[in-house]
């Protein structure tokens, strides 16, 4: 079957263009894209199709962009199913227009053999609707004592390696897998912090939380941390990318580190860049995630470093936890958000402020982790996959935690005025949610 979405505003974050245009997609590739709006009986006689052989998407003026690319989702399966699963987790990405999750190994148990990757990896192509790509544990039970086996991690298809929030305090052992990652190929994530700074914290440190009595972690602590990690790919050749830099004292050193030519990229988190410290307020535990929230001058100089390029990716960092995990006092509470189908949204956020044009947005969430991890997604081209989201960027609405998808519903956004909802999401051309 062939579609054929006309009358489409079509976002190309590889050219940095939206134009209106038709784009013709087939056996799970976009086939064609047409610069303007043709008339359909046009397209029939020009392909000598009929209309039971093509299915007609009429947009409607709406805009059409690669389907979103999310590196770190975490998916509770095995070990925690009631707070997400395979199949919950993949129908909240089609509703939020995400046709790729990349998955954590932060589970219970971590995955750090082939077996429990391989086992992630059926699970996940038999429930979800949305592409999934497991991610493996970089040391045994994410504990950072003994490095697991890559070279099989990969075979069974990981294809990237993380510890998560877990950093890795002892340097030796991080070099020697930096080490094997390189030789190997493999892709190193990171969470650059400075563990002894940042345990037990709550908060980001300053006069908010010091009034609220809250645990804090300096700013540094990411610097510290980022410093060390820069230090060790400069003496391995490692490719690396940090999952979130969300402080301003962070960005001088990831600038030189690019401009040095080391294999680093970047990331950041949609709650980084769209809520600060001040949200946590009367100790509302859905605003508790991790690394904590930042001040507004941290998180205006982190909305700059990606419109600049400088932090390459935005990601969800979708972390289910129950209601149990969350009820609590905001010190022992569960750090994590839900964001699948609420990343969509809030970034729109960034595009209505005029921080971002579109095509700058998707860039971040589509066509740069495409990239670094080596997809052809990510892009509207032509012989790419034909993952695909419509939706329109204006439309109003109020979020009501309780419409989504996922298991778990801890979400900060509960409530809050939102604009831009998702209207289709197609996987190979394949369409796995309609509104």
């Amino acid at each position: 079957m062939t579609t054929i979405f006309t009358n489409a505003r079509l976002i190309d974050p590889d050219a940095g263009s939206e134009s209106y245009g038709t784009l013709v997609a087939s056996d799970g590739l976009i086939n064609e894209i047409l610069p303007q709006v043709i008339e359909i009986a046009d397209l029939f006689r020009a392909r000598n199709v009929t209309a039971d052989q093509v299915e007609v998407v009429d947009c409607h003026g709406k805009c059409l962009a690669p389907g979103i690319v999310d590196i770190g989702v975490k998916v509770c399966e095995p070990g925690e199913r009631h707070k997400e699963s395979f199949r919950s987790a993949g129908l909240a990405a089609a509703a939020g227009g995400v046709t790729t999750m990349v998955t954590r190994p932060d589970t219970l148990p971590a995955i750090d053999t082939p077996e429990a990757l391989e086992f992630v990896a059926r699970r996940a192509n038999a429930a979800a609707p949305v592409n999934v790509l497991p991610m493996a544990a970089l040391t045994k039970g994410r504990e950072g004592r003994e490095m697991t086996e890559i070279g099989f991690l990969m075979d069974a298809g990981a294809v990237a390696f993380t510890d998560c929030d877990h950093v890795i305090a002892n340097t030796k052992v991080f070099s020697r897998a930096l080490t094997y990652a390189r030789a190997l190929g493999a892709l190193v994530i990171a969470h650059p912090q400075e563990p002894g700074l940042s345990a037990g914290a709550a908060a980001t440190s300053g006069k908010f939380a010091a009034l609220r009595g809250l645990p804090t972690v300096s700013p540094m602590a990411e610097r510290m941390g980022l410093d060390r990690d820069i230090a060790l790919l400069e003496m391995t050749g490692a490719a690396y990318h940090a999952d979130q830099i969300t402080t301003a004292r962070a960005l001088p050193a990831l600038k030189r580190a690019k401009k040095n030519g080391l294999d680093i990229t970047a990331g950041t988190s949609i709650h980084h860049l769209t809520l600060n410290e001040l949200d946590v307020a009367d100790y509302r535990t859905f605003f508790k995630i991790k690394p904590p929230l930042r001040s507004e001058d941290d998180r205006l100089a982190t909305v700059e470093a990606v419109r600049s390029g400088l932090i390459d990716i935005i990601s969800s960092m979708h972390t289910p936890q129950d209601e149990e995990s969350k009820r609590l006092p905001f010190e022992e509470a569960a750090s994590g958000a839900v964001a699948l189908e609420t990343f969509l949204p809030a970034a729109m956020r960034l595009v209505h402020a005029g921080h971002l044009t579109l095509p700058e947005l998707f860039r971040a969430i589509a066509l740069n982790p495409a990239k670094r991890l080596g997809l052809n997604s990510g892009r509207l081209t032509t012989g790419a996959p034909a993952d695909l989201v419509l939706f329109d960027p204006d439309a109003p609405f109020v979020l009501d935690r309780a419409t989504l998808h996922s298991k778990s519903k801890n979400t900060p956004f509960d409530g809050q005025r939102m604009e831009g909802k998702v209207l289709a999401t197609y996987v190979a051309g394949t369409p796995v949610y309609r509104r």
